[in-house]
C-alpha cells in the first residue's frame, strides 16, 4: 500500500539507517522506516531518542522493485543503505523511477555506480529526478574538499585520501570483499578509467598532522573518479582510504586474498554466500554507538595544475553520524527545492559542497577547512 511519508529510509534497522533516522527527527522530518524484517526495524527505529517527537512509521517490505514500488508510492525521497548495492540496489533504483522520488545511497562501489549512471541517468534526468549514490561520508567530505580546492582556477589533478577511526559493520565488510572479488578499481587518469593492480595491497601515505606514516586502499576505487570524471576542470583522480589503526590495514589485504583464495573456482552465487558467511563474522550485532573523542576521521586533498596548487584538509568525528545528516540534509533540501542538477549527479552538484560543508560545521562534527593554496 501508498505511504503518506514523503520521506523513506530503506535499511532502517542497520546502524547508517537508524542514524538517518535520527537527524529527520531532527529535522522534524516525517518519514517510513522499512526494511526486511519488521522486528529489527521497529527494535532499531525505537532505540533512536525522542523518536516520539517526530511522525513515523515501520514496515516491511518484500525485496522486489514492485513491492518496494507499491510500498513507497506517495514518497518524495528514498534514503537507501541497503547494500551491498551491486547486489541489492537495483530494485531500489526501479522503484523510485516507478513511483517519481528521487534516490540517494551510501554505497562504495564503483562498479555500481558506473553501472547506474549508464542505466538509470537519463531517465532520471527526463523525470526531473535526482540520482546521487555515495552520499557518506567516506566519498562526500572529499568531493567537498576537492571542490574548494577547484574554487581556484587551473589545477586539473586531484590527489585523494580519507582515514577514520571506527568500527567495521557486516555491510562495509561485505562491500570491501565484493568490491575485490566480482569488480575492478579504477582511478581516472586524462579523463579515462584506469584499474589499479589487484595485487598491490597497501599504499604508504603521508596522514596529515601525523609523525606516523599511515597504509591506505584504493578501496574499490571510491565515488571520486566518477564523479570528477565529467568534469570539465578535472583529467586526474587518484583517491585511497583507510583506518587509523596500523595493525587493522595491515590484516585487509591478507584477508582479501584469503577470501579470493578459498573461492577460487567456485560459481557467482557461491562467492556471494562465502562474502555473507564472511562478514556476518566480523560483526553480527549493531556496532557501539560513536564516540566523537575516539572515532574521528580526516580528508585530505591535494590539487595541482601545470602552475598551481592547493591542499585542503577536513578534520571531522563520527563519520557514520556525517553520513546519516549528509542523507537527512538531502532529504530536507529536496523537500522544499528542486535540486541544482537532475539525473546522475553527486550530492556537491546537486546541494552545493559549501552547503553541505555549512550542515555538518552546524551539527559540530566537523572543523573548518584548512587550506593553503599556491599560485
Amino acid at each position: 500500500m501508498a505511504t503518506d511519508k514523503k520521506v523513506v529510509v530503506y535499511g532502517a534497522s542497520g546502524y547508517t539507517g537508524r542514524l538517518i533516522c535520527e537527524y529527520l527527527r531532527e529535522y522534524g522530518i516525517p518519514f517510513l522506516a522499512a526494511g526486511r524484517d519488521h522486528q529489527r526495524v521497529r527494535d532499531a527505529v525505537a532505540a533512536v531518542p525522542g523518536i516520539d517527537t517526530v511522525e513515523h512509521e515501520v514496515v516491511e517490505v518484500e525485496h522486489t522493485a514492485e513491492a518496494l514500488a507499491e510500498q513507497f508510492r506517495g514518497a518524495s525521497v528514498v534514503l537507501n543503505t541497503v547494500g551491498p548495492f551491486a547486489r541489492f540496489g537495483h530494485e531500489v533504483v526501479q522503484a523510485c523511477l516507478e513511483i517519481g522520488a528521487h534516490y540517494t545511497d551510501t554505497n562504495g562501489e564503483q562498479n555500481w555506480m558506473i553501472d547506474v549512471e549508464q542505466r538509470y541517468g537519463a531517465a532520471f534526468a527526463e523525470r526531473g529526478l535526482l540520482l546521487t549514490l555515495g552520499l557518506a561520508q567516506m566519498y562526500t567530505i572529499g568531493e567537498i574538499a576537492a571542490n574548494i580546492c577547484l574554487e581556484t582556477p587551473g589545477l586539473d589533478t586531484l590527489d585523494i585520501q580519507v582515514f577514520w577511526k571506527g568500527h567495521p559493520t557486516v555491510a562495509s565488510t561485505n562491500t570491501i570483499l565484493t568490491n575485490a572479488v566480482l569488480a575492478d578499481a579504477f582511478y581516472l587518469e586524462q579523463n579515462e578509467y584506469v584499474p589499479w593492480p589487484a595485487d598491490r595491497g597497501t599504499y604508504d601515505v603521508v596522514v596529515p598532522g601525523h609523525h606516523e606514516v599511515g597504509l591506505a586502499l584504493p578501496w574499490g576505487g571510491t565515488s571520486h573518479p566518477v564523479w570528477f570524471k565529467n568534469d570539465p576542470r578535472v583529467a586526474n583522480v587518484r583517491a585511497l582510504g583507510g583506518v587509523f589503526d596500523r595493525s587493522l590495514m595491515q590484516a585487509v589485504p591478507q584477508i582479501v586474498a584469503g577470501a579470493m583464495e578459498q573461492m577460487d573456482g567456485l560459481s557467482t552465487e557461491q562467492k556471494l554466500a562465502m562474502i555473507d558467511e564472511i562478514s556476518a563474522g566480523v560483526r553480527s550485532e549493531m556496532p557501539p554507538r560513536e564516540n566523537p573523542r575516539i572515532n574521528t576521521s580526516l580528508d585530505s586533498v591535494h590539487a595541482s595544475g601545470p602552475l598551481g596548487r592547493a591542499h585542503c584538509v577536513i578534520h571531522g568525528n563520527c563519520n557514520y553520524k556525517q553520513t546519516a545528516l549528509l542523507n537527512a540534509h538531502a532529504a530536507a533540501e529536496l523537500l522544499q527545492q528542486p535540486p541544482r542538477k537532475v539525473g546522475f549527479a553527486s550530492s556537491c552538484q546537486a546541494f552545493g559542497h559549501r552547503e553541505l560543508l555549512g550542515t555538518l560545521r552546524a551539527f559540530g562534527l566537523v572543523l573548518d577547512p584548512i587550506l593553503e593554496v599556491h599560485r
